[in-house]
C-alpha cells in the first residue's frame, strides 16, 4: 500500500471509534444514562404543558404534558439558555409554539419564553429555561438529577430539588465563567466520560 492509502485508512479508523465512543450506550461522553432512546424537543409545532407529578424521591416536580420530569440548568444566565450543540442533545429544551399552559400543579404566573439562539421558543419556569433528560425513557424517570451538581428537576415553585427531595437545592452555583457554560453541562470527575451519569 502507498503511504497515502495508509494515511486515509488511518484517518477513517479514528472516524469509526469516534463516532463509536460517542453513540455508547453507557453513558459515553454526553450522560446518555444508558438509554438507547433520545428526547425529541417537546412542544414543537404546539403550544406545550408544564404540570406536576409525583416523582419517586424527589417528590412533586415539574413534567411535561407527557409526563416526563423537566430539568434547570445552573449554568444558564437568567432566561437565557447557555445548553447548546452536544448539550442541548443531552438536555433537549421544552420548546412551545405560542404561550405554555399550565397543567395541573404548575402556576402559570411562573410560566414563561424564551428565543434560544436557533430561532425557537424554549419553556422558562421562575425564570429557568426549561429542559428534558435523553436518559429519562419514560413519565416518573428522573436520571438527569444532580448530574454534575448543575442539572435539577424543578419544584412547582421553580426551585432546584435536591436528591433528597422537597426543597430547595442546598448546593453553589456553578463556578464555571459564562464562556465556558456549555462545556461543564455536567461534569465530575467522578461520572462516566466525565460528563454525565455513567
Amino acid at each position: 500500500m502507498t503511504r497515502t492509502r495508509w494515511i486515509v485508512l488511518a484517518a477513517m479508523a479514528a472516524g469509526a471509534m469516534t463516532l463509536a465512543a460517542c453513540s455508547n450506550s453507557s453513558g459515553g461522553a454526553y450522560g446518555g444514562g444508558g438509554s438507547t432512546s433520545t428526547a425529541s424537543p417537546a412542544g414543537v409545532g404546539a403550544a406545550a404543558t408544564v404540570a406536576t407529578a409525583d416523582v419517586g424521591q424527589f417528590g412533586t416536580v415539574l413534567v411535561d404534558g407527557t409526563g416526563r420530569t423537566l430539568y434547570l440548568f445552573k449554568n444558564d444566565t437568567g432566561t437565557s439558555s447557555t445548553c447548546t450543540g452536544d448539550c442541548a442533545t443531552t438536555w433537549p429544551a421544552l420548546l412551545t409554539k405560542g404561550d405554555a399552559s399550565a397543567g395541573t400543579g404548575a402556576q402559570s404566573a411562573m410560566l414563561g419564553t424564551t428565543t434560544r439562539d436557533d430561532g425557537t421558543t424554549q419553556v422558562t419556569y421562575d425564570g429557568h429555561p426549561l429542559y428534558l433528560y435523553s436518559g429519562d425513557s419514560a413519565a416518573g424517570d428522573a436520571n438527569g438529577e444532580g448530574v454534575g451538581d448543575i442539572w435539577f428537576v424543578v419544584s412547582a415553585q421553580g426551585t432546584p430539588v435536591t436528591s433528597t427531595g422537597g426543597g430547595s437545592s442546598s448546593s453553589s452555583s456553578s463556578s464555571s465563567s459564562s464562556s465556558d457554560n456549555n462545556s461543564g453541562y455536567g461534569t465530575s470527575s467522578s461520572m462516566s466520560g466525565g460528563y454525565g451519569h455513567g
